[in-house]
C-alpha cells in the first residue's frame, strides 16, 4: 500500500486507501456514543530550528540497552526499504527515524509539536530570491555503516534515483521530483537512461560540500520535502542496485538493518558508526529494535493489557475498539492519543459519474460509524468526521460545511438527491474493489455495500488478492477500467496545501484516483505557488472550498488520528506529530 509520506497510505476505511488533527470527544467502546472527559487537543503548530546541532539533547532520566518490541496490528509493513521507492505510512517513519537520514528531519519540540531541524545538511537550506533554486551544504562528520564518509555526490544520486519513475513505480519522485524539479520532463533517472552516476541529469549540482537543486517551478517547500528519506544519499554502483537494496539499505542513522522478512518482522540493531554529534534529533538508547508487522489485534490488546512479560518493553501502534475504554484506566499515561495529517477520503470517477449530486448522493449513503467500527476504529478518538480535505491545524484552512453542516449518513437525503438527478426508479449501479484477503477490509466493505443499497446505489463487489492502490494506480488494469469509485487517504509531506491538494486533484495526479481534471483549478495551483510566501497558506485553503463547493470531485470520510499503547518498561511514551506515529527517535527500555 502506498501513499503519502511523504503522502503515505494507510489502511482506510473499506477501501483500503492511502497518507494536524483537531479532536472530539472519545467514545467509550461499551457505551457509543458517550463522549468522555478525554478528548483529543489542537496539535501545536510546527516550527522551524535552522541552527539545531547535535547530539539531540537527552531525554531526562534515558537509559541504554534493552530490546523495545513494536507490535503494528493490521499493518503489512514495508513494500521495500529502498528510500526511493519506500511509500508507506507506517513504515516510512520507522525508517525515517533509525536507518536512513536525509537532508532535514523533523523532531519533537517541547509542547509535541514537530520541529523542523537540520539532518546531513547544515541547517535546512538556502534558497535563490523565488525558490527556484535550494542550496544544502552537507555535513562532513556523517558515515555509512561501513564508517564510509557519506558525500554530497551520494546525496546528489539519492535525489536523482527519485526521478526514475518506471524503476520506482510508487516512490515520491512520481508526485514531487517529476513535479519540481528542472529537466524531469527529459530525463528518466539512472537505470531507465542507462547513467549510473546520474551525470546526464543537470537539475542538481555539486560545488564541494554544497548540493543545489534546480527547480521548474518556484517550490518554498523544498526544506520540508527535504525531510523525506528519498531526499537523502545512496551509494554508487552495486551497493544500491535497485533489487538489492530494497531489502538491504546502507545505514546512516543510530540503527542498521540485521533482518527483514516482508510483512512479517524487521529487527534493527545498533550502527556502531553512527556519530551522534553528527544528529541534531536521534538517539541511540535501545540495542535493538523488533517491529512485528500483520499483527492479530485481540492478540496484541491482551499482551499491552494484561501486564505479562511480553507486553513491558513493547509498544503498540493501535488499540482495538472494545478494549479502548479499558485501555483507558489500565494505561493511564501510557496510552497516547495522537493527532495526525493525514485524511481518508472516496474518489468517485469524475469522468464517469459526472453529476455532483450523485457525488454528494455518496457522501450522504457512505455509512460512516458503522464503516469506522468494523474496520477496529474508534469514531470520535482515531477517526474524526471530516468536512474539509485541509486537517484542522493546518495553516490557511477554513472551517466550512459544504451542505452547511457536517454530511453524515442519511440514505433518505441520498436517494432524494438521486432523484434531482433523475435516478429515483432504478438504483444507480457502483463498482468497486476489495482485497478479499484483509479480513479487517472485507468486514468494513460489507459495511459500506449496505449502506449505498440502503442509499439507492447498486453495489458490484470486485473481488481481488492484492492492496488496492497497486490496482487503482494503474490506468492499463482491467479492474481498474471497470471502476468508478475507489479511495485515496494521504498524509501530506509536510504541513502545507501544497502538500495535499495537488497530489489529489490536480489532472494528472499520480495519487488523483478520481481522475479529476479541471483546467481552472489547475491554473489556480499553479498561481497559488508564484504568490508571496506568506499569502500561500490563506489562498490554498480558499481553493480547498472552492473545490468542494464548486466540484465535490471527493468525498472527505476521516480526519485520521492514532492511539498507542506503551508497556511499562518503555521510557517517554510519547508520538511523533509530523508523522502521526510512535516518537521512536526517543523512546529507551527502562534500566
Amino acid at each position: 500500500m502506498r501513499g503519502a509520506l511523504v503522502g503515505a497510505v494507510l489502511a482506510g476505511a473499506s477501501l483500503v486507501t492511502l497518507a494536524a488533527c483537531t479532536g472530539g470527544p472519545t467514545w467509550k467502546a461499551d457505551r457509543p456514543g458517550k463522549a468522555t472527559a478525554r478528548t483529543f487537543g489542537v496539535q501545536p503548530a510546527g516550527t522551524k530550528d535552522p541552527r539545531r546541532r547535535g547530539p539531540a539533547r537527552a531525554v531526562d532520566g534515558a537509559t541504554t540497552g534493552g530490546t523495545i518490541t513494536v507490535y503494528l496490528p493490521g499493518a503489512q509493513g514495508p513494500d521495500t526499504l529502498d528510500p526511493a521507492e519506500a511509500w508507506s505510512a507506517t513504515s516510512n517513519p520507522i525508517q525515517q527515524a533509525l536507518v536512513s537520514r536525509s537532508l532535514t528531519q523533523f523532531v519533537r519540540g517541547e509542547r509535541g509539536e514537530p520541529v523542523l531541524v537540520p539532518d546531513l545538511a547544515v541547517d535546512l537550506g538556502t534558497p535563490n530570491d523565488d525558490f527556484t533554486e535550494w542550496t544544502f551544504t552537507i555535513r562532513d562528520d556523517a558515515t555509512w555503516q561501513d564508517g564510509s564518509p557519506v558525500t554530497p555526490q551520494e546525496v546528489a544520486f539519492g535525489i536523482c534515483r527519485t526521478l526514475d519513475t518506471e524503476v520506482f513505480a510508487f516512490g515520491p519522485g512520481t508526485e514531487y521530483s517529476t513535479r519540481y524539479f528542472a529537466g524531469a520532463d527529459d530525463y528518466d533517472g539512472p537505470y531507465s537512461e542507462a547513467d549510473p552516476r546520474c551525470e546526464d541529469w543537470d537539475g542538481v549540482r555539486v560545488v564541494g560540500q554544497d548540493v543545489t537543486i534546480s527547480m521548474d517551478v518556484p517550490f518554498p517547500d523544498m526544506d520540508y520535502l527535504a525531510a523525506a528519506m528519498a531526499m537523502g544519499p545512496v551509494p554508487f554502483g552495486a551497493a544500491s542496485d535497485p533489487v538489492r537494496y530494497a531489502h538491504h539499505p546502507m545505514a546512516n542513522g543510530p540503527y542498521e538493518v540485521e533482518r527483514w522478512e516482508p510483512e512479517e518482522e524487521l529487527v534493527l540493531v545498533r550502527n556502531d558508526a553512527w556519530d551522534p554529534g553528527s544528529d541534531p534529533g536521534r538517539h541511540q538508547y535501545a540495542d535493538r529494535f523488533v517491529f512485528k508487522f500483520s499483527q492479530d489485534q485481540a492478540k496484541v490488546d491482551e499482551i499491552l493489557l494484561s501486564g505479562s512479560p511480553a507486553g513491558r518493553a513493547a509498544l503498540s501502534t493501535s488499540v482495538g475498539a472494545d478494549r479502548y475504554g479499558e485501555a483507558q484506566s489500565r494505561l493511564g499515561e501510557r496510552l497516547v492519543q495522537q493527532a495526525s495529517q493525514c485524511i481518508t477520503t472516496l474518489t468517485p470517477d469524475y469522468r464517469r459519474i459526472t453529476d455532483v449530486r450523485v457525488r454528494k448522493a455518496l457522501a450522504y449513503a457512505y455509512p460512516y460509524r458503522d464503516t469506522w467500527i468494523a474496520a477496529g476504529e474508534v469514531p470520535g478518538v482515531t477517526r474524526q468526521p471530516a468536512g474539509t480535505i485541509m486537517p484542522p491545524g493546518m495553516a490557511g484552512r477554513r472551517d466550512f460545511q459544504v451542505d452547511g453542516e457536517q454530511i453524515t449518513y442519511d440514505p433518505v437525503k441520498a436517494r432524494a438527491l438521486l432523484a434531482e438527478a433523475g435516478f429515483a426508479d432504478e438504483p444507480y449501479e457502483i463498482t468497486m474493489a476489495y482485497d478479499e484477503t484483509d479480513v479487517v477490509a472485507s468486514a468494513a466493505h460489507a459495511q459500506v455495500v449496505t449502506g449505498l443499497e440502503t442509499g439507492g446505489f447498486e453495489v458490484r463487489s470486485i473481488p481481488v488478492q492484492q492492496p488496492l492502490y497497486g490496482i487503482w494506480l494503474d490506468p492499463d488494469n482491467e479492474v481498474n477500467q471497470k471502476l468508478n469509485l475507489r479511495a485515496v487517504n494521504w498524509c501530506p509531506t509536510w504541513p502545507s496545501g501544497s502538500a495535499l491538494l495537488p497530489p489529489l486533484l490536480k489532472g494528472g495526479a499520480p495519487y488523483n484516483t478520481a481522475h479529476f481534471d479541471e483546467p481552472a483549478i489547475d491554473a489556480a495551483m499553479d498561481e497559488i505557488v508564484e504568490l508571496p510566501i506568506e499569502a500561500q497558506p490563506a489562498a490554498w485553503g480558499e481553493l480547498d472550498e472552492r473545490i468542494l463547493t464548486d466540484y465535490f470531485p471527493i468525498i472527505p470520510t476521516a480526519h485520521v488520528n492514532r492511539l498507542f499503547a506503551f508497556g511499562e518498561d518503555i521510557g517517554n511514551p510519547s508520538g511523533d506529530g509530523s508523522s502521526g506515529t510512535p516518537n521512536y527517535k526517543d523512546l529507551y527500555v527502562v534500566r
